[in-house]
């Protein structure tokens, strides 16, 4: 496949609708990228391999950038990958910088997928082989790993931050048990059978919670919701990004490695990446107040991840996420198979793919925005009348997930959960991560304690097993043992 035949209008055209179709869906509360890559798959049944994915890549990056714009302009994460833009993205927001970010925002997505899929083509092949080395053992770790983020995410207080991560650990927790059938903390409800949903949790937390805030302050539901005129430059924009290159580079291949482990995904490594940069920054008191390296981060490390989750996908036919998963099935739709054999089998795909791939990062920007400018112009209208948008997108988004009436009332639970823990000062971005990374503990170290007859030794004793562990120990403990050292260091000059 060489690179003019990409630029065909029969491939062209679906690939821009799709972006389009990315920025519109990501941008809605509670419709994530997955269920863009979903509405799009049935459409491509019929067309050259080649545009149907092209159409998939471009609404899934598209989607995960789109997500950002409410995640910064009113709090509420598009999709789950930008929850850990909120943090930082929106109280830029309210300091009347919310253009700035999302402009920051853009430009790191961009290029941390370029990073991404440029590590895909490099080192696809050593870096998957690496990814299945992973057995249940590492991924235990690798998610009580992403957990102790939650210390690094809690501002001022560890232990309501820890408060907040069990108490999501205990929400992932509620449905049919997968080992042994029981359905655990269903009260009788058939409803919660199937488990708390994260898409109604996570928009209840951070998009209900938000519309009470703004209800109980009514004198202020006449003002503009976003403070900021939408002045964008890109020229400035890259100054600022240039300044702090080494942040977004350390991200971008924490994303992509982080993407290339099986089951993780884009909003692990946005937490992980924000988690890493936190506690390594030279001024971590600055995150969660509207620092840059805070948005930075996560929105380097999520467009990454997406790169990364191709190559599992591409060389041994293992998705590395939910929206990887699809597009196999879509792959596989065309008569293709994923795998080592790939390569030979399909060598003008493969490189279709990846030039689509790095393309997309540069018809990112002009794309996004025109999504910042198109959301910006809409949310300038009075606070009262977004509220109710943002209520009605809520109702939608939180049913659209599984058609149940009963995921609107999780919602409107966790819209009253997110509202007293934020007066009570307990953070709410534990609390997700909990929920996130509750299943892929607990399955792993059931499913791991079954394999060694209930014996907790081989969970320490492989080398990547105690990495991770190091590595949690030093996320807990990182500033005793940097003053220890320093007081070990002067003793010794």
């Amino acid at each position: 496949m060489t690179l003019p035949n990409i630029f065909q209008l029969h491939i062209l055209i679906p690939w821009i609708i799709s972006m389009l179709v990315g920025i519109l869906v990501g941008g809605t509360p509670g419709l994530t990228a997955t269920m863009a890559v979903a509405l799009i798959v049935p459409i491509t049944y019929y067309m050259d391999p080649l545009a149907g994915l092209a159409m998939i890549l471009g609404v899934s990056f598209t989607s995960i950038f789109a997500g950002d714009i409410p995640a910064t302009f009113l709090r509420i994460p598009g999709t789950p990958a930008s929850a850990a833009a909120v943090l930082d993205g929106f109280e830029m927001s309210k300091k009347g910088k919310g253009s700035l970010a999302l402009t920051i925002d853009l430009i790191c997505s961009a290029i941390g997928g370029l990073v991404g899929v440029l590590l895909l083509i490099i080192i696809a092949p050593p870096l998957a082989k690496f990814a299945l080395k992973f057995t249940n053992f590492q991924y235990f770790w690798l998610g009580m790993f992403g957990l102790s983020m939650s210390a690094v995410l809690s501002t001022g207080n560890n232990v309501r931050g820890l408060i907040s991560a069990v108490l999501g650990l205990l929400v992932s927790t509620v449905g049919i048990d997968i080992t042994t059938g029981f359905p655990r903390f269903t009260f009788g409800n058939i409803e919660l059978m199937g488990g708390i949903g994260f898409i109604p949790v996570m928009v209840g937390l951070f998009g209900i919670s938000e519309v009470f805030k703004n209800v109980k302050t009514r004198a202020h539901l006449t003002e503009k919701t976003i403070n900021d005129k939408i002045d964008i430059s890109i020229f400035e924009t890259l100054l600022v990004v240039w300044k702090r290159k080494w942040i977004l580079l350390k991200s971008s291949f924490i994303g992509t490695f982080v993407g290339a482990l099986p089951g993780a995904g884009a909003d692990i490594a946005a937490w992980v990446a924000y988690g890493i940069e936190k506690k390594t920054s030279k001024k971590p008191e600055e995150f969660g107040k509207g620092s840059i390296d805070g948005v930075i981060a996560p929105t380097g490390a999520n467009n990454a991840a997406l790169g990364g989750t191709w190559i599992p996908a591409l060389v041994f036919g293992v998705p590395g996420d939910s929206i990887t998963a699809i597009v196999l099935g879509a792959m596989l739709m065309y008569g293709l198979k994923p795998g080592p054999l790939i390569f030979q089998q399909s060598p003008d795909l493969v490189k279709g793919i990846f030039a689509i791939a790095l393309i997309s990062q540069f018809f990112l920007i002009p794309i996004g925005l025109l999504g910042i400018k198109a959301y910006g112009r809409i949310l300038s209208l009075p606070r009262n009348i977004i509220m109710v948008f943002v209520l009605i997108f809520s109702v939608v988004g939180s049913y659209a997930i599984r058609n149940s009436i009963f995921d609107i009332y999780v919602m409107l639970f966790f819209g009253v959960v997110g509202y007293i823990f934020e007066n009570l000062n307990i953070p709410l971005a534990p609390m997700v991560l909990g929920i996130i990374l509750g299943p892929m503990i607990e399955d792993n170290l059931r499913v791991g304690l079954i394999k060694t007859g209930g014996n907790y030794l081989p969970f320490l004793t492989n080398p990547i097993s105690a990495v991770l562990v190091l590595l949690i120990i030093f996320t807990f403990f990182s500033n005793n043992i940097i003053n220890l050292f320093r007081m070990i260091f002067r003793k010794n000059k």
